[in-house]
């Protein structure tokens, strides 16, 4: 099956702008009577078929729409943003694909960079959901700084941990996470987290986890956190 995205769709029949049309008549060759699969990225996924093959108008129609139901459990990483801007792209288009449900860029003290262009980021999110055939696109958020999320009291039944490299932080996140919960899990830049940042994180009740003994890059870390935590609830 091949998915196809569009945010906007309502009753019974829709309509595709010029590009999205341009590409399913003229590069895909999809002509009258076609079924194809839509998702709008809230859990829908709707099997059409194509009425009207205009390359600049695309009209289609909803034969069938299924809901998936939300996952019982929420993975939410915040990252701070590496120099690289190719490697987040990368770290967003593989974390889709593995099932993340939020992601927070953030700035701490030794971050590396502090600003990306969302739009691309978006566009790797939405294209890895077609290639993984997810009807739920992840929400991604602006920069923000490591302080607030650390202090946010939206994160309170939240299940926090802060990843980081110490020969004493040994215990590894698949170990300390429980099954069935709301995660939210900090990944620092390459220079790591300051010890302020640390202490602050602990006392607003982050546990402290590793991802491993070897020394990963920020993208890696990611990945394997949001890995590990669907190996917890999907063992």
């Amino acid at each position: 099956m091949q998915l196809f995205f569009h945010e906007n769709i309502q009753g019974n029949s829709f309509d595709l702008d010029a590009d999205e049309s341009k590409h399913l008549v003229k590069v895909l060759r999809k002509v009258k009577g076609d079924k194809v699969f839509f998702t709008n990225g809230k859990g829908f996924l709707f099997t059409c078929v194509i009425i009207d093959p205009n390359p600049k108008k695309c009209h289609l129609a909803i034969q069938e729409r299924l809901f998936t139901p939300e996952d019982d459990f929420y993975i939410h990483l915040a990252i701070c943003p590496t120099k690289n801007a190719d490697r987040m792209e990368w770290l967003v288009e593989k974390i889709t694909e593995i099932g993340v449900h939020e992601i927070t860029l953030m700035q701490s003290t030794n971050s590396e960079r502090g600003h990306l262009k969302l739009e691309r980021l978006e566009k790797k999110i939405i294209s890895a959901c077609k290639q993984s055939l997810k009807t739920r696109v992840p929400k991604l958020n602006e920069v923000r700084p490591i302080r607030d999320l650390l202090q946010d009291k939206i994160f309170d039944t939240f299940e926090r941990f802060i990843a980081y490299v110490d020969e004493e932080n040994d215990q590894h996140l698949f170990k300390k996470a429980k099954p069935k919960n709301s995660y939210l899990v900090l990944i620092g830049p390459e220079g790591d987290f300051s010890p302020a940042e640390l202490d602050l994180a602990f006392s607003n009740f982050f546990l402290p986890c590793s991802l491993g003994k070897s020394r990963l890059r920020t993208e890696t870390a990611g990945l394997a956190a949001v890995h590990t935590l669907q190996l917890v609830n999907n063992e």
